[in-house]
């Protein structure tokens, strides 16, 4: 695994000597992501810079920047070619010649011969920058699923681009304005949306997408989407059992490395099914890594011992207790904007473990995505099936009505049926909107002041999701909102987290079940085989039931959960103190502090239903005070 960085060279700015300085503080700035070598490339027109982690070909024929045999393209490459070495096969017949074996130079022989097009042919995960010496064009791609991040600063003639925000500050004639509209986001879904980033005018290119420009303006093309437009007809034990080979061989591609290689286990289904894949293809015992609490509530790894047991793998595991006050400002940094999901602790203390033993991870993200895993699928499904049940007008005109009486009554259960009646009065994409939204409107309207206040008054965060519900080629709700989910929260979160975690610690993680194969394949099973009643990635659970046993497949799922409200109580209730009780900062300049003291007052008295928001909003401060200007209409950010 590796970063890349670079920008756009104009009459502008200053000569050679200084542009090598800012390229190299480029990629200096994510040496994390390849602290085994570093190199940068300039001419007249662009400079780059590469970090490498080497998976590889570990020689150094294998450094970049990679320039091409005819001289004429000039490679920047992070993540994996699966399939290189049937490329490069299928190359050498047409009498291609290879220098290295690495996965970049076929990559790179592939964008000289088909351009653009070539995309199509990979299966990996992977940014790419490739610059045109002939043309002085720039070209940028993003993996189908955005396993791999690339972000992109554009304006006023000028452009850059790297695998993490921090990456961009060393350039100095980028200007980090913070976006409005991006903080709203943040707070109602805990990161920002793809393709915006907190700062105006850099961006992140969205997943399966390409970008090229000359520096005079850039155009973004997708090359790549998922449909749900054509349901199997295939039996159910025919999907399982296609399902299974074609897991398997996406988990045989995985596991091409030459360096020590291992997996994360939780011991849900996902990650099983993996292990147990690999023992099937390794000539040793898999090195197993698990992450566990304190609190039996949220503790797996009693699950994941069973696993590897079953498999003889090679088995770690890490209990998280005291860590977290002392790790949380550190770790928190490595995301470079503001990020909520609480299991980034989790996710970076089991990568820092795996990195002891082993280069390359294997992990089961995707299965919930892919199958309907997550409880609010079940939950969204049972409303939406109450929602048909009565006309249009009566839910838009009554049922507010009758949410705001049962809203007076303020105990469990009457605040339980108002958030009901809220919800079915909504049209279904605005109401999983507000089953993924952490900041409820009525919320933020008392939260909210000064000039964020004011920006974001007509905005609405609901409009990325209700788009992309609308854009998926299917009229079955459920398939809507797992293509809502794999256009949002998968590349926006989920992959974040384990990109940011495993690269803070010099790990490369890999997929199995994001392999586009799979995804596109889970896309056509009909929605009733994968939530199957109650029954969650039910279709997952037959593929592989003769593998695991019943009590881990049908255990209840439990989600790399950590016990946050207890941490914001107990661990890091100095921390919240201190953020929550002070008049200056980040917080203070977006909301009103007396209503987050109430917040938080409550919490420690013992009512936790604003767990989550506190969270997000000591996450926004942590991250103001490593990067952000002292107030929103600041012009600077500190790497």
């Amino acid at each position: 695994m590796c970063g890349l960085a670079g920008f756009l060279r104009t009459p502008r700015t200053p000569e050679r000597e200084a542009h090598q300085r800012w390229v190299s503080a480029m990629g200096q700035a994510i040496m994390h992501r390849g602290p085994d070598a570093g190199a940068t490339w300039l001419d007249e027109h662009i400079a780059m810079a590469h970090r490498r982690l080497s998976i590889l070909d570990l020689s150094d024929a294998g450094t970049q920047p990679m320039v091409s045999a005819s001289g004429r393209y000039v490679i920047a490459f992070n993540g994996e070619i699966y399939n290189f070495q049937t490329l490069k096969n299928e190359l050498g017949e047409q009498g291609c010649r290879f220098r290295t074996r690495t996965d970049t130079e076929v990559l790179l022989i592939l964008y000289e011969r088909f351009g653009p097009a070539c995309l199509d042919r990979l299966n990996g995960m992977f940014a790419i920058a490739i610059w045109d010496t002939e043309t002085q064009q720039l070209f940028l791609a993003r993996d189908r699923l955005g396993k791999k991040p690339l972000y992109y600063y554009e304006s006023d003639g000028q452009f850059a681009f790297a695998s993490e925000l921090k990456a961009l500050f060393p350039a100095p004639f980028i200007e980090a304005n913070i976006r409005y509209d991006a903080v709203k986001d943040f707070f109602a879904y805990q990161y920002v949306p793809d393709p915006k980033t907190i700062y105006q005018n850099i961006h992140k290119l969205p997943p399966g997408c390409w970008l090229i420009t000359d520096g005079n303006g850039s155009r973004v093309t997708q090359y790549w989407d998922v449909s749900f437009a054509t349901p199997s007809q295939r039996s159910g034990e025919e999907l399982a059992e296609g399902l299974h080979n074609l897991i398997d061989d996406a988990v045989r591609l995985r596991m091409v490395s030459d360096v020590p290689l291992g997996a994360f286990l939780s011991g849900g289904v996902d990650s099983s099914a993996v292990v147990g894949l690999m023992a099937g293809h390794a000539d040793q015992p898999v090195t197993t890594c698990s992450i566990g609490f304190d609190s039996k509530r949220f503790d797996e790894v009693v699950w994941a011992k069973k696993v590897a047991d079953q498999f003889g793998t090679d088995h770690y595991e890490f209990t998280v207790k005291e860590n977290v006050a002392g790790s949380l400002e550190q770790i928190s940094r490595y995301f470079d904007e503001p990020f909520a999901d609480p299991s980034f602790v989790p996710t970076y203390f089991v990568s820092q473990l795996a990195r002891q033993k082993v280069t390359v991870a294997l992990a089961g993200d995707g299965g919930d995505e892919n199958f309907a895993g997550y409880g609010k699928y079940a939950v969204d499904q049972t409303e939406n099936r109450l929602r048909r049940l009565f006309p249009t007008g009566v839910r838009k005109s009554v049922f507010p009505h009758l949410a705001v009486m049962a809203g007076q009554l303020n105990s469990g259960p009457f605040r339980k049926a108002r958030s009901l009646l809220d919800t079915l009065a909504l049209d279904p994409e605005r109401a999983f909107f507000i089953t993924n939204c952490f900041f409820r409107p009525a919320l933020w309207d008392r939260l909210a002041i000064g000039q964020l206040r004011r920006e974001t008054l007509d905005y609405d965060p609901a409009e990325i999701t209700v788009n992309h519900y609308r854009n998926a080629d299917s009229d079955d709700h459920l398939s809507r909102i797992l293509y809502t989910d794999i256009k949002t929260y998968l590349p926006g979160d989920i992959l974040v987290k384990v990109d940011r975690m495993s690269m803070a610690n010099s790990l490369e993680t890999r997929a199995p079940l994001l392999d586009y194969r799979v995804v596109e394949y889970a896309a056509g099973i009909p929605s009733e085989l994968k939530l199957h009643g109650s029954d969650k990635k039910h279709i997952l659970k037959k593929a592989f039931s003769d593998m695991l046993p019943h009590d881990v497949l049908y255990r209840k799922k439990m989600g790399f959960s950590v016990p946050l409200a207890h941490w914001l109580g107990h661990e890091l209730k100095s921390t919240c103190d201190a953020v929550f009780r002070s008049d200056s900062g980040g917080l203070s300049e977006c909301f009103d502090m007396n209503v987050v003291r109430d917040l938080w007052s409550r919490h420690l008295s013992g009512d936790f239903q604003y767990t989550q928001e506190l969270w997000s909003m000591l996450a926004f401060e942590l991250w103001w005070q490593s990067y952000a200007a002292p107030s929103l209409s600041g012009t600077g950010a500190s790497s």
